[in-house]
């Protein structure tokens, strides 16, 4: 880093008092193990591969780098990801801070950093349904502006292509689109269930409202849950049933048709089996429950099912969390009339434009490195969500990772349910009526009436093509 820092870098950058703000990893520095031509490196051009030990094979040499900070969500897959970053530290030398913060306040430091004068991060972790508003403002850098003719290795997921960004159709699509961002993870959900309490998974919701309510056991054990606090929580948990019921938000946004879909018969079907199934088989402080309540309750072996996303199933597996570690299992989401829906809510690490080019290039050897299939290895062994299909592939073979098939199954049908730059505000709008329809202050079909009205008038001001169906019957 320069030896004068900006004034808005976050507390624990060399220099300020220990002990303030974001973690500083770092490594006495030593000689690497190949050389790195340094210039090379900065002209943009790409980075080479080592001759490393057997133990680390497969992993990028990127040379000596500038410290980098990074400004990441506090959540489920956190511990697999800080566990990989200390094998980099510990390989490289390289300094990496680490800003983990919960997820309410990743959005406001991200945003505040792309408008000051220097970014006070060098990657930044976004949301899915935030990073469009990023790419919008031409605030991040392409990453073939880092290094000159860069691309994704062939096997790691574009999770639907929202890492790609056309300005001209303002969409992400990989068509035409600039490659912004490289995945973290690729976030679905899954069917947790105990093998000990239901033999064989069902394989529709028809199935998931019959199986919970023979399962369970009230207070003792419940049959199904899953999120349903007002938060966007809830409308990421219920958008498995309305897409597996053929229902959308928008008509067709790529095509640039933004006419309200989500008061239609089929997403009015689906809310009525979320709603089924919630009310019969979860708590009954369902309406409040967060993520970490739904994990804490099958962890405890309180619950026959949940629907929580892959990325906390190490909290499944850590004997010193969970009393169900030899008896959890995953299964592919239920399939509703339309088949198997399955929402993609991934992250995106970026690198924001307003960062010195020695800054940009660190932040790019740290992802490129991210993405070898060893790194990605040790990322999925210390609980992290592989994003590279040979790694998912090799380790869904092994016993303790026999959740990657349901993973896999739910990749395969997973789709951008929420992809235009208005989709943070169409999840608040969705929070706050899917929560008064689950704890009975709206009926369904006057919940999503009343929702898309609000995503309409989001739209219109927007100046999208916009409209909504025919009100439902209430």
């Amino acid at each position: 880093m320069p030896a004068s820092l900006p004034s808005n870098t976050p507390p624990g950058r060399p220099g300020d008092p220990p002990g303030t703000g974001a973690t500083w990893r770092n490594k006495e520095r030593r000689e690497p193990m190949l050389t790195l031509n340094r210039r090379a490196l900065l002209a943009g051009t790409a980075l080479v591969w080592a001759a490393l030990p057997a133990s680390a094979a497969s992993f990028l040499d990127v040379g000596e780098q500038e410290p980098i900070s990074i400004l990441i969500n506090s959540s489920p897959w956190y511990g697999g990801f800080e566990a990989v970053v200390d094998l980099y530290v510990e390989q490289t030398g390289n300094e990496v801070s680490i800003d983990a913060t919960p997820y309410a306040g990743v959005l406001e430091k991200a945003r505040n950093a792309v408008r000051t004068a220097e970014s006070p991060y060098d990657i930044l972790n976004l949301d899915q349904s935030w990073n469009i508003e990023f790419y919008q403002q031409d605030v991040l850098r392409p990453l073939d502006e880092v290094v000159a003719g860069y691309a994704l290795p062939p096997e790691v997921i574009t999770c639907g292509d929202s890492y790609f960004w056309n300005p001209e159709k303002n969409f992400r699509t990989r068509e035409g689109g600039k490659l912004m961002a490289v995945p973290p993870n690729c976030n679905t959900h899954v069917l947790v269930y105990r093998s000990d309490v239901i033999e064989t998974p069902p394989a529709t919701y028809d199935e998931l409202l019959t199986a919970c309510q023979a399962a369970q056991d009230r207070p003792n054990l419940y049959g199904f849950a899953t999120r349903g606090e007002r938060s966007q929580g809830i409308n990421y948990d219920y958008m498995p049933f309305m897409l597996s019921y053929g229902a959308k938000f928008v008509a067709d946004a790529e095509a640039g048709d933004y006419t309200v879909t989500i008061n239609s018969p089929e997403a009015l079907a689906a809310l009525q089996q979320f709603l089924a199934v919630q009310r019969s088989c979860a708590p009954d402080n369902v309406g409040a429950m967060g993520q970490g309540d739904v994990i804490q309750l099958m962890a405890a072996g309180s619950a026959a099912m949940v629907e929580t996303v892959v990325a906390a199933w190490a909290n499944y597996t850590d004997p010193t969390k969970s009393a169900v570690v030899d008896t959890v299992a995953a299964a592919p989401m239920p399939e509703g009339p339309a088949g198997r829906g399955v929402p993609i809510g991934n992250w995106h690490f970026t690198i924001p434009r307003n960062i010195p080019d020695e800054r940009a290039q660190a932040a790019m050897a740290f992802m490129q490195w991210f993405l070898t299939r060893d790194a990605q290895m040790a990322y999925a062994e210390a609980g992290g969500i592989p994003v590279r299909s040979d790694v998912i592939e090799e380790l869904s073979a092994e016993p303790e990772y026999a959740w990657m098939k349901a993973y896999a199954t739910n990749l395969a049908a997973g789709v951008q349910a929420l992809g235009f730059a208005e989709g943070a505000s169409v999840d608040q709008v969705m929070a706050l009526r899917l929560n008064q329809a689950l704890i009975g202050e709206l009926s369904p079909a006057a919940a999503l009436n009343t929702a898309a009205r609000e995503i309409e008038a989001i739209f219109a001001q927007s100046g999208r093509q916009t409209g909504t169906l025919p009100a439902l019957a209430e």
